[in-house]
């Protein structure tokens, strides 16, 4: 696949509500690479949640549940075993937290309490799971939820996301366990949440996300070098959308899912190589998603919950992708 024309700008999609899908099986696509399967459905269905792994076990964290618009629910998956557990809940409730894994702990950073992007907040929080057990962090400068969270050099990277006001921003604040404190970073040049965000080579990937409503969706990639503390532009994505999920896998960046194309969520899986700067279509997901986190153990992809609906809705499967080890580019 060449590479996409830089000169494209952002463009939008309709958000109207579907009905909910339902996954089981198997699924082998022709045409295009990779593998879907599932595993055991989670406890219960949700959407807008983190997700992480760490020390071998998929971790899905906080986000709303078919009654609540955010949760304290912590569950843990075991691959080995495909079972699920409950785990120490979060010490609040929060949707649209940004989550991820630095040696071996799992971390939480901002998040809503309600609907729509309702009370953002401030708030980090550390879980250890070898004693089950979270502890709060300092706070960031300001709240801001929907917010894209890395694990770089030893640090946590919180980017962009929406604040109190509900009004998106481009904040780049950086967390260091070592000093346990926050520190300011350069901000995201064009300020935007929902913007799936990934570490590939070293550098930060923001992928899309909204610049203001559901329907204000684009394709702007940007990239950031924490050697020069500076942005720069990448290839477009295929098409404008927020709300999916970014993942490295096999040395690619994965994008997954989104709100919303055409009265359905996204099925779209795409991957990018950092090297080449191309964009490679995928095996589509079984059904559309967004409000999820896609995470890897390195073998497969993990895509717990989320919701199969424009707008509200949730989820309890645990769907799997896959590529083969020798596949070629």
């Amino acid at each position: 696949m060449q590479p996409l024309d830089f000169a494209r700008g952002k463009a939008c999609v309709i958000a109207i509500v579907m009905g909910a899908g339902v996954l089981s099986g198997v699924y082998a696509q022709t045409g295009a690479q990779g593998t879907w399967s599932s595993k055991a459905a989670m406890p219960m269905p949700r959407t807008e949640v983190g997700s992480a792994f760490a020390g071998g076990r998929l971790y899905v964290i906080a986000g709303g549940l078919a009654m609540a618009e955010s949760s304290t629910v912590v569950q843990e998956y075991d691959p080995k075993t495909d079972r699920w557990r409950a785990r120490a809940p979060l010490p609040m409730a929060l949707s649209h937290a940004g989550v991820t894994s630095l040696n071996g702990k799992v971390y939480v950073v901002g998040g809503f309490l309600k609907n729509v992007h309702l009370y953002a907040q401030p708030y980090a929080f550390e879980y250890e799971p070898a004693k089950n057990a979270w502890r709060s962090l300092p706070w960031m400068k300001a709240a801001r939820g929907s917010v894209g969270v890395v694990a770089l050099n030893g640090k946590i990277h919180a980017i962009a996301g929406r604040g109190i006001d509900r009004v998106t921003v481009g904040t780049h604040e950086v967390y260091d366990p070592a000093t346990n404190r926050w520190s300011e970073a350069a901000p995201l040049p064009q300020p935007r949440d929902h913007a799936p965000t990934v570490v590939a080579d070293g550098k930060i990937h923001v992928l899309g996300g909204r610049f203001d409503a559901t329907t204000d969706n684009t394709d702007v990639h940007s990239v950031y070098d924490p050697a020069t503390n500076s942005w720069s532009s990448a290839p477009f994505l295929p098409e404008p959308r927020s709300g999916g999920s970014a993942v490295l896998y096999h040395d690619r960046i994965l994008l997954m899912g989104g709100e919303c194309d055409g009265g359905k969520p996204f099925s779209q899986n795409e991957e990018y190589d950092p090297k080449t700067m191309t964009w490679t279509t995928l095996a589509p997901m079984p059904g559309g998603r967004h409000g999820f986190y896609a995470v890897t153990d390195g073998h497969a992809v993990y895509v717990p919950g989320g919701s199969p609906n424009c707008g509200g809705g949730s989820s309890d499967t645990l769907m799997l992708f896959t590529l083969p080890t020798n596949a070629t580019h």
